[in-house]
């Protein structure tokens, strides 16, 4: 389980630093070597590559090492903005995939806009917050995309509330929505959920374990409202 905290806060004062950014600093990249090569990761990716129009403008939610998601984006033409709490992790991305922009800044305070981004991309970035910043940070990821945008989503499914698991082989705390939570909360932010994928991953790490893993494929209606 990737337990991304949205990836952000104030980086600049070490006592403020939220749980993720000192997870994904430790991990590096061994996080990509763990995960890069998932297929289900992969699968989503494409389908949303298939779906852009050319030189689309994309955002990437806790963007990692820069794989394989946005060097993915970049590689089919279009432009990428990768949001990461994580200054190793940015730092990596940047010089992995140079096409693209990287920022180290928390998303649920950066300014994202209204209808700006063809396609959204939330790889197992929120599980790090609370079942209401990620309700609130979803309605606004859905206000960003344009009408007819599409966002892919992938998360562990699980009923839980700040429990304390296993990631590769660190404790780390997480909380999550059962499945049918996880498409309500897409639901509600404005999206249609065209499709959803259930696979079970182990990542390729001594410290991991079997995780269960819920992909969903959306699309953002017309009538999705700024927040």
């Amino acid at each position: 389980m990737r337990a991304a905290e949205g990836r952000g806060t104030d980086v600049t004062r070490e006592d403020r630093r939220p749980p993720a950014a000192e997870l994904f600093d430790a991990l590096g990249a061994e996080y990509e070597k763990a995960f890069a090569h998932a297929p289900a990761h992969r699968a989503a990716l494409a389908w949303l590559i298939g779906r852009l129009p050319p030189a689309a403008r994309t955002l990437d939610v806790g963007s990692g090492t820069g794989r394989p998601t946005a060097a993915a984006l970049v590689a089919a033409g279009h432009s990428v903005l990768g949001v990461d709490v994580s200054p190793v992790m940015v730092e990596l991305a940047a010089r992995q995939v140079p096409g693209a922009e990287f920022r180290c800044a928390d998303i649920r305070e950066l300014p994202l806009g209204t209808g700006v981004f063809d396609g959204v991309c939330v790889f197992f970035s929120l599980l790090q917050m609370t079942r209401a910043e990620q309700s609130a940070l979803l309605r606004r990821l859905s206000a960003a995309l344009r009408p007819g945008g599409h966002l892919v989503l992938a998360t562990v499914p699980a009923d839980v509330t700040d429990a304390e698991v296993s990631f590769m082989g660190r404790p780390v705390r997480a909380t999550s929505f059962a499945e049918d939570g996880v498409v309500g909360m897409a639901q509600a932010a404005g999206l249609t959920v065209l499709s959803r994928h259930g696979t079970v991953f182990t990542p390729d790490h001594p410290g991991a374990g079997p995780e269960p893993h819920l992909f969903l494929y959306c699309r953002r209606g017309a009538s999705a409202e700024a927040v």
